[in-house]
């Protein structure tokens, strides 16, 4: 395997000159003057420094980087492992699963047999080697030591019946408090899918799915506002063109449904869709968009763009910060479409300045 690479840089700053004191022949009226202008030069000083640090976030240079990896077909998913220094992700259209490991820089992928889908990984609590997939329109554990060839399925935890079998699962995510969340969206190519809304959105509880919403269709991104407030969810369907904000209960139900960012310009499609999301540290949110050859970064507070991260491949599908310190921001795309290489890779993002939060593991 090799690894390609490509950097994107992006600097800004300004340039200021000071105006120094005209010379003054009097030895007496000189040394007046030069203590004044050390004064102005001190407070111009700091308000520089004021204003530099009140910038900072426009003033980082990040760098993108591909990684070595298969090139997928539809890459999804991305769960980044603290535990194996390890980034987990999907393919959902091979199918297969996928470890970039970090230390040795490759990465490793595995089939399933008679999966004709796999849309998410997460992570296990207290089960190294098992993770939760979402397999065709079924819940899955399945068992893989992150570099054989095949993943063994354990156990079918949940399934939709023979009703959703026009259906399957996209993005999957687990909670704070360990619960699976995960949507559906119907077996159609892209195009199709947005005319029809026979997704759904679930929650999983002890072998059962419990129906959050319906009427999807392309259930996608999921965050939670944590450490700063669990209880606050962020969720996209790719149509409706927004991130929605939820109230979750004590159950893990969903309350007080509201748009909290609008993608459309001007009331108009900007052209992609929302797809995977997660949050740094500060609760900023980063929407990944199909079509639009970037990563969006949300102000938490104002719930306006903050930056717009470009991304060297047009299919944009999910997001995950990881790396040692958690301050890299790994990136999934796609090929669908024959679109050219590197369309498909996976990508880390250096250099953001943030970082972000633990993935939590599921509680079986």
């Amino acid at each position: 395997m090799h690894s390609t690479r490509s950097g994107t840089t992006i600097t800004r700053s300004s340039n200021r000159q000071l105006m120094f004191p005209a010379f003054v022949c009097s030895m007496q009226l000189t040394a007046v003057c030069v203590l004044l202008w050390c004064g102005a030069f001190h407070a111009i000083a700091q308000g520089q420094i004021r204003e530099q640090t009140g910038k900072q976030s426009e003033a980082m240079v990040y760098q993108v980087t591909q990684l070595p990896s298969p090139l997928a077909k539809l890459g999804e998913g991305p769960v980044w492992d603290i535990d194996t220094q390890s980034l987990y992700y999907v393919d959902i259209s091979t199918p297969a699963v996928l470890r970039y490991d970090y230390k040795e820089n490759r990465t490793y992928s595995a089939g399933l047999d008679g999966a004709k889908s796999i849309s998410f990984i997460v992570l296990v609590a207290s089960q190294p080697e098992h993770f939760v997939i979402g397999e065709n329109n079924r819940v899955t554990l399945i068992r893989w030591d992150g570099r054989s060839e095949q993943a063994t399925r354990v156990r079918t935890l949940a399934g939709l019946g023979p009703s959703q079998n026009h259906v399957r699962f996209n993005d999957g995510k687990v909670d704070p408090a360990g619960r699976l969340y995960a949507g559906t969206m119907q077996l159609a190519p892209l195009d199709d899918t947005r005319n029809h809304q026979e997704g759904q959105f679930f929650r999983y509880d002890n072998g059962t799915m419990i129906v959050l919403k319906r009427n999807i269709s392309i259930s996608n991104g999921l965050t939670w506002d944590d450490p700063t407030n669990p209880l606050r969810m962020y969720y996209i369907d790719s149509k409706a063109l927004d991130v929605k904000a939820f109230d979750v209960d004590a159950n893990g139900d969903l309350q007080n449904e509201a748009v909290f960012f609008d993608l459309r310009i001007n009331g108009c499609h900007p052209g992609y869709l929302p797809d995977g999301m997660t949050s740094d540290a500060e609760g900023n949110l980063y929407v990944a968009t199909w079509g639009g050859s970037k990563v969006m970064k949300v102000d938490k507070i104002t719930q306006t763009l903050l930056q717009e991260i470009k991304i060297p491949a047009e299919q944009v599908t999910s997001v995950a910060f990881g790396g040692p310190l958690l301050d890299e921001l790994f990136v999934t795309t796609s090929l669908q479409g024959n679109k050219p290489a590197p369309a498909g890779a996976l990508f880390k993002v250096t250099g953001l300045g943030v970082k972000g939060k633990p993935m939590y593991k599921m509680i079986l």
